[in-house]
């Protein structure tokens, strides 16, 4: 154990292998603590959906390390952890202490995504910072859910939380999570989830404090210095390596969800300069009637994910990476609305601000980033009463085909571009409602051909058993495919339609909340990514595989690849 801060900072300088021990620790550490959360969690989107995340941060806000999990979580609780310190110093705060809050508009990213803050003490000084975020499976609002991708406002949209102190030297604060209970649809559910977090905050902590017992708290703050500047350092290093310049990109999504038939554009220029990154947003739609509008903690976050998918993967990931790096956000802008406007679907914005991240890199380091991927999550939430009374909710995450990469194939039905979510199970899914699944499958043609496939996207379909359910759908790419790059072709796009008992077909313009009854269906595919390079350059051999696997149909073969089938 090192006993004064001298001694930390010259073991550190001399020893870099230990530094880089202690590092990996850290991140084991961010890992236990998401297996806590998965593990200890109720709702399915958590637990099955693994729709939450874990970190560590300094006690001056700054990342230090996450789990293996939704990339874009850990962004976003930077500016939450802000918020929380500003509200009550940790100064001020006490062992035991727990924080939540949700506001999108006090740093947060929707009112579904509730963040957890508990600060780390060794002997009475506050050393770092445990966090946990979960998307609650209802957090209140106008509709089951709480993803009406009909709102207007974000008073629709859910219980609105302030930085609130849950646990004072660890017990409860009853008033507030009453409060919380009564606004909610599902309060059992919420607050086991929200004692999941509860958990993986005391492992973090737990760890942190042995790790200080072995080094010391002088010596362990001088190894999160010590980490974040060489994150840093790294990071320099790799933005050096891009070509200097500016770099714009445009993507568009389908619509706001209330102007159903009026594209909204996401612009983004990248400044490259000597070891450093600066990203504005000109050219993108103003903020908009519908959910769609991205605050800038989320923005943030899908600018972040960009250039570490661009700079070196070596590079581990922390507050480090970020320093180099600068934003500006426009105001009363799509990414950056102003109060009262609706955030809610606010992952399809950010994605596409990553997908055109992406794209104007590409300029800057050819050969790295591959085509356009489908760059959406599917949500589909259902909701009801079964016949016995009891109410059900079930949410649903869906993803379409990475776009192709410069010598391969794109990946079928993978979350990417600042999230990293899974399926539900099929079995998970239909203990939770009375609903049936037909069918899921993956989606032949639907990868953009190149001499590189874009990946594919899923057909599924869904058959109402009882009931009158509401259903929210909240989708992308409708009527914009993902492009292809150097010669390759554009994916498919999604579609979704409602199928009525009474023979009667909806097509869904990507987003929607509908009353479906006993009987009804929806039949949904993805989209897929698109293709990299010519496609009558691929190797016919991987034609013929892919028309073996049902990937490509044969007649895809014949016209498109010029392959005889």
């Amino acid at each position: 154990m090192i006993d004064n801060i001298d001694g930390a900072r010259n073991m550190i300088a001399s020893d870099p292998i230990l530094t880089e021990v202690v590092r990996n620790k850290l991140d084991s550490i961010a890992n236990e603590m998401q297996i806590k959360l998965i593990r200890s969690s109720f709702s399915p989107l958590v637990k099955e959906g693994f729709d939450a995340a874990a970190s560590l941060f300094t006690v001056g806000g700054e990342l230090l390390a996450q789990g293996m999990s939704i990339p874009g979580f850990s962004a976003v609780l930077i500016p939450i952890v802000s918020r929380v310190f500003e509200a009550f110093p940790i100064a001020e705060s006490n062992e035991g202490d727990v924080f939540i809050m949700n506001d999108p508009y006090l740093g947060g990213t929707h009112m579904p995504d509730i963040a957890m803050i508990m600060p780390v003490f060794v002997e009475g000084r506050p050393v770092a910072v445990a966090c946990a975020i979960s998307h609650h499976q209802d957090v209140g609002g106008s509709v089951i859910g709480s993803m009406p991708t009909n709102a207007t406002d974000i008073f629709q949209e859910g219980l609105r939380i302030p930085p609130v102190r849950l646990r004072s030297a660890g017990v409860i604060n009853q008033t507030a999570m009453d409060i919380i209970r009564q606004n909610v649809r599902f309060p059992e559910t919420l607050e086991g989830d929200l004692n999941a977090q509860y958990a993986a905050c005391l492992i973090g902590a737990d760890r942190l404090r042995a790790l200080a017992a072995r080094f010391g708290d002088d010596a362990l703050m001088e190894f999160f210095e010590a980490i974040l500047d060489r994150s840093e350092a790294m990071t320099q290093a790799a933005l050096r390596r891009l070509a200097q310049g500016r770099y714009s990109y445009t993507e568009e999504l389908d619509n706001d969800g209330i102007d159903l038939d009026r594209r909204v554009p996401v612009s983004v220029t990248v400044e490259i300069g000597e070891g450093n990154a600066h990203i504005t947003f000109d050219g993108t739609s103003p903020q908009v009637a519908g959910p769609i509008n991205c605050v800038p903690s989320t923005t943030q976050a899908a600018v972040y994910y960009a250039m570490r998918a661009v700079t070196d993967p070596s590079i581990p990931t922390n507050g480090g990476c970020f320093r180099p790096i600068t934003v500006d956000f426009p105001e009363r802008s799509l990414v950056n609305p102003q109060v009262p406007a609706p955030v809610n679907a606010r992952t399809a914005t950010a994605k596409r601000v990553a997908l055109a991240m992406l794209g104007a890199l590409r300029k800057a380091r050819p050969g790295r980033v591959g085509a356009d991927g489908a760059g959406y999550l599917l949500l589909m939430i259902l909701g009801g009463v079964e016949a016995d009374g009891r109410g059900f909710l079930i949410g649903t995450l869906t993803s379409g085909g990475s776009g192709a990469f410069p010598r391969s194939d794109g990946v079928d039905v993978i979350d990417t571009e600042t999230t990293n979510c899974m399926n539900i199970p099929v079995e998970a899914f239909e203990m939770e409602a009375p609903i049936r699944i037909k069918r899921l499958e993956l989606r032949s043609d639907s990868g953009g051909p190149g001499q590189w496939r874009g990946g594919l996207g899923l057909i599924g379909e869904y058959q109402v058993l009882e009931g009158e359910v509401t259903f929210t759908h909240r989708g992308e790419r409708h009527f914009n495919p993902a492009q292809g790059t150097e010669g390759g072709l554009h994916g498919a796009c999604a579609r979704t339609v409602i199928k009525r008992i009474d023979g009667r077909e909806e097509i869904v313009q990507s987003k929607a909340v509908v009353k479906l009854r006993k009987g009804d269906e929806v039949e949904f595919a993805t989209a897929g990514g698109g293709g990299y390079g010519l496609p009558l350059e691929r190797d016919p051999n991987l034609v013929a595989r892919d028309v073996s696997d049902g990937k490509v149909s044969p007649t895809v073969a014949r016209e498109v690849y010029k392959c005889p089938y």
